[in-house]
């Protein structure tokens, strides 16, 4: 059975000690798939054979899956299913991997989304550390420190909320972050003084906070206003204000949120020279493709701001040809 299969697939996929997200991402592009395969062979999805999963009736399914879902949502669907098929063809519970048959989007390449304009992160610090976020209960070393470890240190959300007070390590001056990051891969960050000082001014306050609470070294670094570990919506939530507070939303590209400092920390990499090899290492990526994206992207928008420069269109008329008639005319002619 279909199900059964299933969970037998991720069955052997606990030796590769996938992460709880990923996880919970292979099981939703299987299930959301399984309900369509099947609607398509008229039965519950208990009930359906592995056998009767064939090209046929999965064109049917990821066709109506596409209609109501996003290109790179199909794509991730398409991979888990060609995984998990894979796993059944080695297991020897199919004889063939259908998904050959099954057309698969290529997905639109990364576009990185970092913050517009170039003081906006200087601009940005400056205002929380200063206070301008109003909170029922204002906590500035603490949202300083979120906005620091997006910018300076490319951290995720997820990889935030996953610090723990020893995943700072090392002396005073040569001290380095301990990240826990996608797919179970760790990397060291190195950590300079004034972000080792936002760290220290954040615990300082914390204990001023709490004054009874007890921290070890395994307490999650970054706290919720409760003195337990920030949740994934207090997080954003916080960010998002931090944006508003100092009058910077229209600086925040569409879909992009705590994301846009670890694109800005990227993009910055990118111009200041790091290679993608460096990149890769710092953000923690798998591909090295997506590390070169940023490089890429970056070198696009130096063309696109050269471009510009208002004093081309005079340029561009002293160089015109005479069948270039969009061209501006020039003068004495």
């Amino acid at each position: 059975m279909l199900i059964e299969a299933q969970d037998a697939f991720f069955l052997a996929r606990r030796s590769r000690k996938d992460s709880p997200h990923t996880t919970v991402a292979y099981k939703r592009d299987l299930a959301g798939v399984s309900a369509l395969v099947a609607e398509a062979v008229g039965k519950d999805v208990p009930q359906v054979a592995l056998d009767e999963v064939n090209a046929k009736v999965l064109r049917e399914a990821f066709g109506k899956f596409a209609d109501t879902h996003a290109k790179s949502s199909v794509a991730r669907a398409w991979s888990t299913w060609n995984q998990f098929f894979q796993f059944c063809v080695a297991d020897e519970v199919v004889f063939g991997n259908p998904m050959g048959a099954i057309g698969r989007p290529r997905p639109a390449p990364l576009s990185p989304k970092p913050l517009r304009g170039e003081q906006t992160p200087e601009q940005l610090l400056q205002a929380v550390a200063g206070g301008a976020r109003r909170a029922r209960a204002p906590w500035p070393e603490r949202d300083l420190l979120v906005l620091a470890l997006g910018l300076v240190a490319g951290l995720r959300a997820s990889e935030m909320r996953a610090l723990k007070r020893s995943s700072v390590v090392g002396r005073p001056g040569e001290r380095r972050l301990f990240v826990h990051g996608k797919a179970n891969r760790e990397r060291s960050i190195p950590i300079e003084v004034p972000l080792e000082r936002v760290i220290e001014a954040y615990l300082v306050s914390v204990d001023l906070r709490f004054p009874v609470a007890r921290f070890g070294d395994e307490s999650p670094l970054v706290l919720g206003s409760d003195g337990a570990g920030i949740g994934r919506g207090a997080l954003d939530y916080l960010v998002k204000a931090c944006f508003r507070a100092a009058g910077m939303r229209d600086r925040v590209p569409a879909g992009a949120n705590l994301h846009a400092l670890r694109h800005t920390f990227a993009t910055r990499l990118a111009e200041d020279g790091a290679n993608a090899v460096e990149i890769m290492v710092l953000l923690g990526h798998a591909s090295l493709n997506t590390s070169q994206n940023y490089i890429d992207a970056t070198g696009a928008q130096r063309r696109a701001a050269a471009a510009s420069n208002r004093t081309y269109r005079a340029l561009a008329g002293l160089t015109a040809t005479d069948d270039d008639d969009s061209a501006p005319p020039v003068p004495g002619r």
